[in-house]
């Protein structure tokens, strides 16, 4: 399928690794030039590199700190100037996993930790969007999509929940004032995704629980796992990023405010 999406630009907030890479690298096969941002240079550079190698196309890696406004704003319109436009913008920035001292017992939160891991998921995708706006209008044609995860959706994690689910809320909120100017807006949701972090996460474990690293997975999403999902098997980045893609196309104009889980199928709750 043609997802219209050739010569178009996009950003990717958060692109340098993990799921942002994966996306920027299916914009980049559906032929877009894009700007991927990030704090670690190197790391960005490094993902530029591989992703024009493989697609050919122009990926132009830039540092931005998400809780700092200024740098977002100078970053925003940077990538404009290099470009030549803007028409996508992907919030995937965030801590994997978030601070260890936000997410346990409420009794062991540290409150400045917790106001960070949520600085930069839902404020850093705030002020990306708030900057990228102006330029996706002027296209007359746009979409954000903002990369979230389901612990909004299940009790536990303190910063998970307030971040993924404080995100839901401005997809809507975006998608409401931005419909009519040819803009869309929408949310993922991925559950647990196959990254470059998985292989050292899953092997950790095999270790404390002497089995392989097969062996772990096969017990991990086996058919009625509490881990699992329907499918039995870990959903891979690359499928986030298909998923995205889609959202991102000239094909998805009926789907906006909208979150889409990511998951394979975990969990039994009903959603309607």
């Amino acid at each position: 399928m043609d997802f219209g999406l050739n010569g178009k630009y996009g950003f990717v907030a958060g692109g340098g690794r993990g799921i942002g890479k994966a996306i920027a690298r299916e914009l980049s096969i559906e032929g877009m030039d894009i700007v991927i941002a990030s704090r670690s240079l190197d790391q960005l550079q490094s993902t530029a590199e591989e992703i024009q190698k493989e697609t050919g196309r122009k990926v132009v890696p830039m540092v931005v700190d998400v809780t700092d406004r200024s740098q977002v704003e100078k970053v925003i319109d940077a990538a404009v100037k290099e470009l030549g436009g803007l028409h996508i913008l992907v919030n995937s920035a965030s801590l994997p996993g978030g601070s260890p001292t936000a997410i346990g017992a409420i009794e062991t939160v540290v409150d400045e930790d917790l106001l960070n891991d949520f600085d930069v998921k839902y404020v850093g995708a705030l002020r990306c969007a708030r900057a990228a706006i102006p330029h996706l209008k002027a296209q007359g044609w746009g979409r954000i999509i903002n990369i979230s995860g389901t612990n909004a959706r299940t009790a536990g994690n303190l910063s998970g929940g307030a971040r993924n689910g404080s995100l839901v809320h401005l997809t809507k909120t975006l998608s409401t004032q931005l419909g009519r100017f040819g803009i869309t807006v929408n949310c993922v949701h991925p559950g647990t995704t196959r990254t470059e972090r998985t292989a050292g996460l899953v092997a950790a474990r095999a270790t404390e629980l002497g089995i392989s690293a097969e062996e772990v997975e096969k017990q991990d999403y086996e058919f009625g796992s509490p881990r699992g999902n329907s499918i039995c098997r870990m959903v891979d980045a690359s499928e986030i990023a298909t998923l995205t893609a889609f959202l991102a196309s000239d094909k998805a104009w009926a789907v906006t405010g909208e979150v889409i889980a990511a998951t394979g199928g975990a969990g039994n709750a009903v959603y309607y």
